[in-house]
């Protein structure tokens, strides 16, 4: 099949992340079967979803992963101009939800599989696809526990998030947390006799603001946009009517973290805010909510070498959004991004990517099969 063929039957599974995905795993599953190729279907505690593993080439050596996420983002904001969960090719643009973000990439690398095939490999190409990254990588954990198991130390993963099929180096770490405040309703007129939980909210809101202005002043790294950590609040709930106490207030927050520093540390004192509240009578629930480390590969390695030699373009050295490279590496295997399409265009009505990209991608990993394969030469 071609890439394109193959990326219309996946972004026909609406596989939104946190959502059952067997079907999805199951159609790769059966895909990879057809050619003889061992597939693992590894179940998270979930329970209604997994990870995949193949192989193709010798079990018993070194060779690279091709790693990328089967979940996408909700498909609800308003603006498609056709269904997100069915491709839709004009001329050359193939518009559809995880087109970029990432089943473009899942997509030429099923397509590369019978020149894979074509002859033996002397290091074998695996493919880890998983669950759950876009609710902050919380399924390629379980996969990574496993991967003793299932082959010998690899020489390097490569995750193919979109990147313009240009290999990136760096990438920032995340956390992210929700507290949620519990007080005491009652009427609005009688205020002593309640707790307010948005105004005690309030004080974890400006611990939050405090710390975000801190780490505007360093510490620095100059291959990041912002060449600094951050932290944000991104939502804030509570409250029923304006004459009632409010007893419930929630707020969601996260940390991006530049390579030096580890992200759920920069959370740590908005947290002592939240918890120190217990003090005044509020119940304080503190709920982390996703968190994954920083990418750093050194430009020297041999997996930069390799990844600039496929693509015949210098890699990248940092981008701000986070991958499951960091994982990989912390487990580790030397990590590193390059896939097609542009983060650009992800998370957003009429998401695309080009078929030109597809073919662009598929190219590099026969490519990485003439790699595995010159030993035997």
């Amino acid at each position: 099949m071609r890439a394109l063929d193959i990326l219309e039957k996946l972004v026909g599974f609406p596989s939104v992340v946190g959502t059952p995905n067997g079907n999805i795993v199951g159609w790769v599953a059966d895909y990879l079967k057809s050619f003889g190729i061992a597939t693992h279907i590894l179940p998270g505690p979930e329970g209604d979803r997994a990870n995949l593993f193949a192989t193709i080439g010798p079990v018993d050596r070194p060779g690279y992963i091709l790693s990328g996420h089967m979940d996408v983002v909700p498909a609800t904001e308003i603006g498609w101009d056709s269904n997100p969960f069915s491709l839709r090719n004009e001329k050359g643009r193939l518009y559809g939800r995880g087109t970029s973000d990432m089943k473009g990439f899942l997509s030429a690398a099923l397509a590369a599989v019978p020149a894979l095939l074509a002859s033996p490999l002397s290091r074998p190409v695996h493919l880890a696809f998983s669950y759950d990254e876009e609710a902050g990588c919380r399924g390629v954990p379980h996969l990574l526990a496993r991967l003793q198991d299932l082959c010998v130390p690899p020489l390097g993963a490569i995750i193919g998030e979109p990147s313009g099929m240009r290999a990136i180096l760096a990438h920032k770490g995340k956390a992210a947390a929700r507290v949620t405040l519990k007080g005491r309703s009652g009427h609005s007129s009688r205020p002593d006799l309640g707790l307010n939980a948005i105004h005690a909210m309030t004080d974890v809101q400006q611990a939050a603001v405090a710390a975000a202005v801190n780490l505007s002043h360093g510490p620095f790294e100059v291959e990041f946009e912002p060449p600094y950590s951050s932290l944000s609040i991104g939502t804030i709930t509570g409250g029923q009517a304006v004459n009632i106490i409010p007893e419930i207030c929630r707020l969601e927050l996260e940390a991006r973290a530049i390579s030096s520093v580890d992200p759920e540390a920069l959370l740590t004192p908005v947290r002592g805010v939240a918890e120190a509240l217990a003090m005044k009578g509020f119940d304080v629930d503190w709920q982390v909510l996703s968190a994954y480390p920083a990418l750093l590969l050194a430009p020297t390695s041999p997996l930069a070498g390799l990844l600039q030699d496929l693509t015949g373009v210098e890699p990248l050295a940092a981008v701000s959004y986070g991958t499951e490279a960091g994982l990989y590496q912390r487990a580790g295997i030397d990590a590193i991004i390059c896939g097609p399409g542009d983060i650009a265009r992800a998370h957003k009505p009429n998401e695309f990517i080009l078929e030109s990209e597809l073919d662009d991608c598929q190219a590099m990993i026969e490519a990485l099969g003439r790699h595995c394969r010159a030993e035997l030469q």
